[in-house]
């Protein structure tokens, strides 16, 4: 079945998806670890297939260090299949801003990381059958207001549900709170875009334009907060 909108080259898209009928796709911290770590090495466009089971093979216990001087070795040559400018991963659900820079790259790209991780999963966990609900959703992210506060949205808005589970409904009660748990959130790309962190994730070129410097990013989670923005783009939470 044919998308109703086509992905395109130079488009940026809001991807999303959750687990089939609502089910856990990370429990423990090594998932969520995995889950980032297969976001980093399935966008090449040469097949990858079982790359994080050689490497832990080869490199023992894998983990950022070891997968940062695996994608950094000349030998390894790498060609993306998107860029991924922010990412949020949730206990049973998961939302990415992406930009198709191949043909097809989007499709290859997801198909590669659902199938790798999924396949990890069941494998750990002893089960069996599709762990994502259906194919993954997709949004094209046609203006600059829609993709800042979508930025927020995916980085600030998703951790919130931890401290202000309604928020939805109610609004955010305490914007510290909020703030200081997504500070501390490891699993979005808000720690990227402070400056915390550099991932080997993200590509942030579009943002990074918009929000040159950590303040300036700041600068637009407080006002989207603040100003309950954020009331603009509750329809894209996942029921």
């Amino acid at each position: 079945m044919k998308r109703k909108v086509p992905f395109a080259i130079g488009e940026i898209y809001h991807i999303f998806n959750r687990g089939v009928a609502k089910c856990t796709i990370c429990s423990l911290e090594a998932d969520f670890w995995r889950f980032l770590q297969g976001l980093c090495l399935f966008n090449n466009t040469k097949s990858t297939n079982s790359i994080l089971a050689h490497l832990e093979r080869d490199r023992g216990e894998l983990n950022m260090k070891v997968l940062k001087s695996y994608i950094v070795d000349p030998t390894n040559e790498r060609n993306g299949l998107v860029r991924i400018l922010a990412y949020c991963v949730m206990g049973n659900h998961y939302h990415l801003i992406i930009e198709e820079v191949q043909e097809g790259g989007i499709t290859q790209f997801m198909h590669k990381f659902g199938v790798g991780y999924a396949n990890y999963f069941n494998s750990k966990y002893g089960r069996v059958g599709s762990l994502f609900q259906g194919r993954f959703k997709s949004v094209l992210v046609d203006n600059e207001r829609y993709l800042q506060y979508l930025l927020v949205y995916i980085n600030v808005l998703n951790p919130a549900e931890f401290v202000n589970p309604n928020w939805k409904e109610d609004g955010i009660q305490d914007i510290g709170a909020v703030l200081r748990f997504a500070e501390g959130y490891s699993w979005s790309s808000h720690q990227d875009y402070l400056g915390k962190r550099g991932s080997l994730i993200l590509d942030k070129r579009v943002l990074g334009r918009m929000f040159p410097t950590p303040a300036a990013y700041l600068d637009l989670v407080h006002m989207v907060l603040d100003e309950k923005k954020y009331q603009e783009i509750s329809h894209l939470a996942l029921e």
